[in-house]
């Protein structure tokens, strides 16, 4: 018979002798390189290394603390450790794909340089709870950076709401022309949506930090670990309670995706109106240079492009938190080895946001109002509408009725190409006889603001408060 020929996959495998796998006493053959590629995941999780490193320390604290280690052990350890890490930091630590993720790139470099005793680390720890804890250090700190550039951003339109704040501005519903606010209240209209996102990852890190360290691989232990002092060594509040939930559990991960996923999204509504503000047919806002770009074609054009990318980026976030649910939908209890990709998820939603968050600022910061134009458009649309439907409540006539007789005045108005405050008095006491001169302190875009009467109107009184509010808040 003749011998089939071995595939390129077949020949790569060979035995296991001499193995850098943190398993191979197990198995009998390598993978193949195309498998081992597979395995592999240090293109993504080498942005761990700092958390592995520090809650390496932390652990073998807590041994030497149990007595599993002596101290010459822990002190050889983590001079081992800290010496990997500047290996790291300084870019000169060999990471040989065979060895699959940086855990056991860390381990291997610790024990090179301190000898055998680097292999008493993983003692009562799996990958799979130091995977966890990594994670859970690693999303702790992405939350406090973005919530750090969330009040950044906030800060930026409550200046700009000081500085341009008592301009009568139009708001919009369906993209018309609705009533007159004051463009401070508009502005302050992104900082609460902000807030919400502040709040929602500072809840988020609630369930973050939770140290799962001491779970192991899936049922912990029997050894005598401390888990409360590593946790507290590492500064979790909490450990987790049960150890094949701990080891399995990124709804940690998917809720920071949710997060950065909404926060994309507000910052793709805020990017939405300023692109359309700073457009010719509007024209109530102008954008700096720096933030814009021109037209390889068209010598005259300013595209509000920054806006426009950070509009786009929001469908990366999206697109992270389907993708990581997606991930996690099907899988049994305990750690799979599906969830090495969740960083890729993760780490993507993280940098998609931070990236949009570190320009947002500065557009802000720099942008201005188009003072003259927005005061010369202000009387269209008849932002005032409502203001006179509330007058002749005010009369006694109920608001449907009123409703209906504002309508036909518009309409009237319409025709004639006049605003509501241009109408004859004749004109207006035609369609209704309670209408009266004093109807005149009541029309018009510029009164109608000073009337707003609610806690969060669109006022200038109620800009005043907003504001303090918020300086104090934001301080």
């Amino acid at each position: 018979m003749k011998k089939t020929k071995k595939s390129a996959s077949a020949k790569s495998a060979g035995k296991s002798k001499g193995s850098k796998k943190s398993w191979h006493g197990r198995l009998t053959a390598e993978a193949d390189a195309q498998t081992a590629k597979l395995l592999a995941s240090l293109d993504v999780d080498t942005a761990l290394w700092r958390y592995d490193i520090a809650g390496s320390v932390a652990h073998a604290r807590m041994l030497c603390e149990e007595d599993v280690l002596t101290k010459a052990e822990f002190a050889k350890i983590k001079k081992g450790l800290l010496a990997v890490a500047a290996a790291i930091e300084a870019g000169k630590l060999d990471m040989p794909i065979e060895l699959e993720d940086i855990h056991m790139v860390i381990e291997s470099a610790l024990i090179r340089r301190v000898g055998a005793v680097g292999g008493k680390l993983h003692t009562g720890r799996s990958r799979n709870d130091q995977i966890s804890l990594d994670l859970r250090l690693w999303a702790r700190d992405a939350v406090d950076n973005l919530i750090d550039r969330i009040t950044e951003l906030q800060q930026a339109f409550v200046q700009l709401a000081g500085q341009y704040g008592t301009i009568v501005f139009p708001a919009y519903t369906h993209l018309q022309r609705a009533q007159p606010i004051v463009a401070g209240h508009g502005l302050l209209a992104y900082v609460e949506m902000l807030q919400r996102d502040a709040e929602r990852l500072a809840d988020a890190r609630k369930r973050i930090n939770i140290c799962p360290l001491g779970s192991g691989a899936v049922a912990g232990t029997s050894l005598p670990l401390n888990r409360a002092r590593t946790a507290e060594l590492l500064g979790f509040p909490e450990i987790t309670r049960n150890s094949i939930d701990a080891t399995g559990d990124r709804d940690f991960l998917s809720e920071l995706c949710f997060c950065c996923a909404t926060l994309g999204v507000h910052l793709s509504r805020w990017a939405e109106d300023w692109i359309i503000y700073s457009t010719t047919e509007f024209s109530l806002l102008k954008l700096h240079d720096a933030y814009c770009t021109s037209s390889s074609m068209m010598p005259q054009k300013k595209n509000a492009d920054t806006l426009e990318l950070i509009r786009g980026k929001s469908a990366g976030a999206i697109a992270q938190l389907v993708g990581m649910l997606t991930l996690t939908k099907a899988l049994p209890m305990a750690y799979d080895r599906d969830l090495q990709d969740d960083k890729r998820f993760a780490f993507a939603a993280v940098d998609t946001v931070s990236q949009a968050m570190a320009v947002a600022p500065g557009i802000v910061a720099t942008a201005r109002f188009n003072e003259a134009q927005i005061a010369a458009d202000i009387d269209k649309g008849f932002l005032d509408a409502t203001a006179l439907a509330e007058y002749l409540v005010d009369k006694g006539i109920p608001f449907r009725k009123a409703h209906g007789i504002v309508g036909r005045i518009v309409a009237r108005a319409e025709k004639q190409g006049l605003s509501l405050a241009e109408l004859p008095l004749a004109q207006l006491q035609k369609t209704c006889k309670q209408i009266d001169t004093d109807v005149a302190r009541h029309l018009g875009p510029a009164n109608v603001v000073k009337r707003y009467a609610p806690e969060g109107a669109g006022g200038a009184k109620q800009l005043a408060r907003q504001l303090a509010f918020w300086k104090r808040k934001l301080k």
